[in-house]
């Protein structure tokens, strides 16, 4: 019986320099030193909490004098209707923009200086122009808005000093804060609605 190529092959004697390569291999898988261990991950250093930087606070600025301090935001307009005329200052004519009503009674002759606030009873207002300072008293009325209102004759000299005090004047509501408004024509204008009457 003939052997095919393969067997013939498979047959042949394993010779010795085959044995010595592989005893070879063998001896040098032995002298690689093995793997090292692996190196541990770095310990993280402890986190130290760091202070919240305080924010930082802008000092209010002071002034000696009331007329010194920033002009509160809004404008006048004056407002006919019938029975009475207005000025209204404020940033729009919405009950929660409108900051100070200074309104005549035709009928009466009487006008009233009236600021946006809520209080149980009668408060002091004080109104400081350039010439003079004076105090009022004054008393909630519910309206579109709630306000604290105050009333002078029309023949008041208070009015003119409102009307004529330089650039401005400031009105203090107990249990508000002060604002300060240009003197502007629309006072001047309710003023003359209320003594041109007499």
């Amino acid at each position: 019986m003939s052997q095919t190529p393969f067997l013939r092959h498979a047959a042949k004697p394993v010779r010795l320099t085959s044995l010595a390569v592989i005893a070879g291999t063998l001896a040098l898988t032995g002298c690689v030193p093995p793997a090292p261990e692996p190196t541990p991950a770095p310990t993280p250093a402890p986190t130290v909490a760091r202070p919240e930087a305080a924010p930082v606070r802008i000092p209010t600025p002071s002034f000696d004098n009331w007329m010194d301090y920033p002009a509160t935001p809004g404008d006048w307009s004056y407002v006919a209707e019938p029975g009475q005329t207005m000025a209204v200052f404020g940033t729009d004519r919405s009950p929660e923009g409108i900051a100070l009503i200074m309104a005549c009674d035709l009928a009466t002759r009487r006008v009233s200086i009236g600021r946006k606030g809520n209080a149980a009873g009668q408060v002091d207002m004080t109104v400081r122009t350039e010439t003079r300072d004076q105090v009022l008293t004054a008393g909630p009325v519910q309206s579109r808005a709630p306000l604290l209102v105050a009333q002078l004759a029309a023949s008041d000299p208070l009015l003119d000093a409102i009307a004529f005090s330089k650039g401005r004047f400031a009105l203090e509501v107990t249990g508000t804060d002060t604002i300060y408004v240009p003197a502007y024509p629309e006072i001047t204008r309710v003023v003359e609605d209320c003594r041109d009457q007499g």
